[in-house]
């Protein structure tokens, strides 16, 4: 692999618009856009449903196999879409890891129009809230790697703006910008979502 091609991973609770973010930041780049969900159905490493969450079971490590070679075999730069990139992407290919987070209201209403509900509707909602996403991309790829960015209020432009700003060094790079749970707390709305 080249020390110059860049592996950008784009991770996230459902709903916060990473496959939307990430194939208009590899056309802006001329990268080759993956999407980790369809990489698992296509490399056959789906093992089941959760019938409960409405949602397929991936072998995360069939999947770190598979797009391992798929990084191997490419020369350009990737963009990697899939909140399961800390469990399947290797760090050692890793140039930089944006971590996009949407405010739980907002998130609500985006995963209730996308057909969520019940159990899977309140364990993305506390997944963000508890920074789940964050934490796990941290604890894989390390600090320095991770940028997160918060997208509530903002459009797919603006977002892909300050995208771009980060990569070319005109913004900086950092994580705890955003505090879901400080703010419903200070709020007392915790009991809205989380239970």
């Amino acid at each position: 692999m080249s020390s110059l091609r860049k592996v950008i991973v784009v991770t996230g609770t459902p709903g916060v618009g990473k496959s939307t973010v990430s194939r208009l930041l590899a056309e802006k780049l001329g990268a080759k856009y993956i999407n980790l969900g369809d990489l698992a159905k296509e490399k056959d490493c789906i093992i089941g449903f959760d019938e409960e969450r409405d949602s397929y079971i991936v072998d995360t490590e069939k999947l770190r196999r598979a797009i391992s070679d798929v990084i191997e075999e490419t020369s350009c730069d990737l963009v990697l879409d899939g909140h399961l990139s800390p469990q399947s992407v290797p760090p050692k290919y890793v140039s930089i890891v944006f971590v996009l987070r949407r405010d739980p209201d907002d998130l609500k209403r985006t995963l209730e129009k996308k057909g969520f509900y019940g159990k899977k509707l309140k364990e993305n909602l506390e997944v963000e809230i508890l920074d789940v996403c964050l934490c796990d991309a941290v604890e894989v790829f390390g600090k320095s790697k991770i940028c997160e960015i918060d997208i509530t209020g903002k459009n797919v432009g603006e977002v892909l703006s300050e995208v771009i700003s980060v990569m070319q060094g005109e913004s900086p790079c950092q994580i705890g910008t955003v505090d879901w749970l400080g703010k419903l707390d200070a709020e007392n709305r915790l009991r809205d979502f989380l239970e």
